[in-house]
């Protein structure tokens, strides 16, 4: 089984940024970078060149993956010896959960999020690393919509914190290690 890193952390906190270092200082074999982000607006448009551009000058090479959904169906084209950085967890639960009316029924809340840790499950078998980041919520007022998206995360990233062997907050730029001996 591969090394498991979380990365979490605010908006715009340097997660990526931090992730993208950690892959390179335990790259192997080739490093693989899998967006979950969709272009669906200027913000995100933006986002994701920013992203691009951030590892189009890196002096590492990343073979990108653009992925939406379904990360799992990834794992037969990666190097077992592969560096995995998946960017991001909300993004994807966001794209998996919601592109279908079905999100308010807890038997697909539940479908979705074991399909998200089988998925997660097979890329940590297959990997030598993987290295997940996601975000952490702000505290909004809950409705429904917010409500199931905001308990599915927030048991994902419990889930994942289990099984990780690192974990890290990200503030502001600065890494900080909440388990696991780090680097």
């Amino acid at each position: 089984m591969a090394k498991l890193i979380f990365i979490t952390g605010g908006v715009r906190s340097g997660k990526s940024r931090f992730a993208e270092k950690r892959a390179a200082s335990i790259k192997n074999g080739p490093l693989y970078y899998l967006a979950s982000g969709q272009p669906s607006d200027d913000e995100m448009q933006k986002r994701i060149a920013r992203h691009q551009h951030d590892r189009a000058s890196a002096n590492v090479p990343w073979e990108t993956v653009e992925c939406a959904t379904d990360i799992g169906s990834v794992t037969p084209s990666l190097n077992e010896n592969a560096v995995v950085l998946l960017d991001c967890v909300t993004t994807l639960l966001s794209n998996e959960l919601f592109r279908k009316e079905s999100w308010r029924d807890e038997a697909f809340q539940q479908q979705t999020k074991q399909k998200i840790q089988n998925d997660i499950e097979k890329l940590n078998e297959r990997s030598e690393a993987l290295i997940i980041v996601s975000n952490e919520l702000g505290y909004e007022p809950l409705n429904g919509l917010v409500d199931v998206y905001a308990r599915q995360l927030g048991e994902l990233h419990q889930w994942i914190v289990s099984k990780a062997d690192e974990a890290y907050l990200v503030e502001n730029g600065v890494p900080q290690l909440m388990k696991g001996e780090g680097v």
